[in-house]
């Protein structure tokens, strides 16, 4: 398990899946905000939820994230999209509801660079979220992320198109926390 501060980056188990499938998917308006395409409802128990792990996958690695003090599960965190060639990766996390506001998120950002930079040897890490994601923004910009640019009208969301915001950070500029 990774650890952070306040939360530990760990394998998903059986029993996260109908957690956060309630309490990040079912919720159709986070749903269609960190999703890049549309929200439809999943049955439960079905292999297609985005929760299922494929063990196999080398480019997309997930993790359930938990309390460090009590292990309750409070979200989801993820690298995608790894290149090993350009030794890039793309960020990604969501927290349950009842999680949002205790600075788990910036931890998470802590504890997936340490996975993207040490463990796994990359030289840049990269976080796509909408501008209006002020809780991402700080946690990113909180560990060194820069902003890169704004893509102009990208994401549909629940009737409207929103920028996002790209911000990417290189290992030379990335400050480690003792921690992990």
């Amino acid at each position: 398990m990774l650890k952070g501060e306040k939360v530990g980056l760990r394998a998903r188990h059986e029993d996260d899946i109908p957690i956060l499938q309630a309490e990040l998917h079912d919720d159709v308006v986070t749903s269609s905000r960190s999703q890049s395409r549309p929200w439809r409802p999943i049955t439960p128990g079905s292999k297609d939820s985005q929760f299922v792990v494929d063990d196999t996958e080398e480019r997309h690695v997930q993790f359930s994230v938990i309390e460090l003090d009590g292990g309750t599960l409070v979200g989801t965190a993820s690298l995608w999209g790894i290149d090993n060639h350009n030794r890039s990766a793309h960020i990604g996390l969501g927290l349950l509801p009842s999680s949002r506001g205790k600075g788990y998120g910036t931890d998470v950002v802590a504890a997936l660079c340490h996975y993207g930079f040490v463990v796994r040897g990359l030289q840049r890490l990269q976080i796509e979220t909408l501008s209006d994601n002020a809780a991402m923004l700080r946690a990113a910009e909180h560990h060194g992320f820069v902003r890169e640019g704004v893509l102009r009208s990208a994401a549909w969301v629940m009737g409207e198109f929103l920028d996002e915001v790209l911000l990417g950070l290189l290992i030379q500029e990335w400050k480690p926390d003792s921690k992990h």
